[in-house]
């Protein structure tokens, strides 16, 4: 899909569950990353997540991080929404793999037709924030005290990033 000159974007396969579970459980454990506070088995994952925008960026056949996007709504109408997740490994932050991920992940988004793409990203996630611009996300809006994690309030600061392909 995409490559730089040490690190390629793939097709995540089930066997890669393992490296990827270690990048979610690093993302967990900053405590502004999900709401999550362990990691699901990857039979609860794969049901959440849509099977064809699933992505891992690879460096030497090494997973550094992933990428993929669940499903909005079981509603028809927001068919063509997903909802972003993307995570890189605290050992190989700073190489561009978010970047590569989520280029390709809206890639993958505008082959499936979807029209939008939209990420809920706390506020002290800075990094993640400036990803997401940096790859044409837009800032709607703050939902303010949306959910506690480990007995803490949270905000979450919502993007999303309308498709250029597909016809809205």
């Amino acid at each position: 899909m995409n490559k730089s000159s040490t690190i390629s974007i793939r097709q995540m396969r089930a066997s890669d569950w393992q490296a990827v579970s270690k990048i979610y459980e690093e993302g967990i454990a900053t405590g502004f990353a999900t709401f999550e506070t362990s990691i699901p088995t990857y039979e609860s994952w794969n049901v959440a997540h849509m099977t064809s925008c699933r992505l891992v960026a690879t460096e030497n056949e090494k997973i550094l991080g992933w990428a993929a996007l669940s499903h909005v709504s079981s509603r028809c109408v927001y068919g063509g929404i997903g909802e972003v997740s993307v995570y890189v490994g605290k050992d190989s932050r700073g190489k561009g793999a978010g970047r590569f991920l989520l280029k390709a992940l809206i890639e993958a988004s505008e082959t499936e037709g979807l029209w939008t793409i939209q990420s809920g990203i706390f506020p002290e996630n800075e990094v993640s924030i400036e990803l997401h611009k940096k790859a044409g996300f837009r800032y709607i809006g703050k939902r303010e005290r949306v959910g506690k994690l480990n007995g803490e309030w949270k905000d979450n600061l919502l993007f999303e990033r309308r498709s250029k392909t597909v016809g809205i």
